[in-house]
């Protein structure tokens, strides 16, 4: 077996343990505090057996993956023999340089240090230590264990081995990688998020939709497609020539909201240079009546699993006002 050492043993640090745990790995944790890393070794049962419950894990698997996490008495005790380390302390900056600094002086050469910050770019709290070439971000999606996404986000002076050793790692443990090229602070996921939520907060704070209103719009419009394929993909199925034709027939009109095309982002430019090609390997224009009639069904599958969730879902009792 194959150790890891996870770092930290709130909410996200139970979860990578578990998916660490999931895919066969040792898993050291570890926690300043020993009553916190305790109180998370009993939280794991039942973690697990919330997995059992919606046949995620099989009940004879249950006790295996339990029996591979333990929690290290020290630090030292937690890196020994480990092949990779998850970092997921406080999002403070002063935080992840003290206690990478302490990862790196401890840990074997080139194991590689993966931090589980949510917007904090590695290269500000590892440019002064020694092993930076090992530092990056590996930033899950909360509960990491039930969402696959997982952004691995280099430094400048991250060793391009490292990036691959941990991209290889993080499929291994059945993880949707999304490798960026270089380093900007927010990563993909929050970035996309945040620029969501601007509009979002626009629309709401108007008064032209109620939140509650606003949250049909994605949970019950786009986030539909979204949840299998994802904008861009969406798009591109969305016109018979592919996602060059639906910008030249769409771009305007999202330019006369205000969140269309811009001078810094010209979506023609990308399209024709980025999109196009990748997504002519992909799912050529050719194939897209295929690929359309895939869609469909997909999506009449996740559309009878919400009906059923909602059936099965109590209805909530009305607040008394007083």
């Amino acid at each position: 077996m194959t150790k890891i050492a996870t770092i930290g043993c709130g909410l996200i640090g139970q979860g990578w343990a578990t998916v660490f745990a999931q895919a066969g790995f040792d898993v050291a944790m570890y926690d300043a505090s020993a009553e916190a890393a305790e109180r998370a070794l009993e939280t794991m049962a039942s973690r697990i057996s919330d997995l059992v419950e919606f046949e995620l894990v099989t009940a004879a698997d249950a006790p295996r993956i339990l029996q591979r996490i333990t929690v290290a008495p020290s630090l030292e005790d937690a890196l020994n023999d480990a092949v990779y380390i998850q970092e997921s302390g406080p999002e403070r900056l002063d935080v992840k340089r003290e206690i990478t600094q302490m990862l790196d002086a401890i840990a074997a050469p080139d194991v590689p240090i993966g931090s589980s910050t949510s917007g904090i770019s590695a290269s500000r709290y590892c440019k002064e230590i020694a092993g930076r070439h090992r530092c990056l971000v590996v930033h899950p999606i909360n509960p990491p264990h039930l969402i696959p996404a997982v952004e691995i986000v280099p430094t400048p002076w991250t060793d391009p081995d490292i990036v691959s050793k941990v991209n290889a790692l993080m499929i291994e443990c059945r993880r949707e990688t999304i490798v960026l090229s270089e380093e900007i602070d927010g990563f993909v996921v929050n970035r996309l998020q945040g620029a969501l939520l601007e509009e979002a907060f626009k629309l709401v704070g108007s008064g032209i939709v109620s939140a509650a209103d606003l949250d049909k719009a994605i949970s019950d419009g786009l986030g539909l497609r979204w949840s299998f394929m994802g904008p861009m993909q969406t798009i591109h199925l969305n016109a018979p020539e592919g996602v060059a034709q639906y910008v030249e027939r769409y771009g305007e009109m999202y330019r006369s909201f205000g969140v269309g095309p811009s001078d810094s982002v010209d979506w023609k430019d990308v399209a024709n240079e980025k999109l196009g090609p990748e997504f002519e390997e992909r799912i050529p224009t050719s194939d897209i009546p295929d690929a359309q009639a895939a869609r469909d069904r997909k999506l009449m599958a996740l559309l009878r699993h919400k009906a059923q969730t909602r059936s099965e879902t109590p209805p909530v009792s009305p607040v008394t006002q007083e």
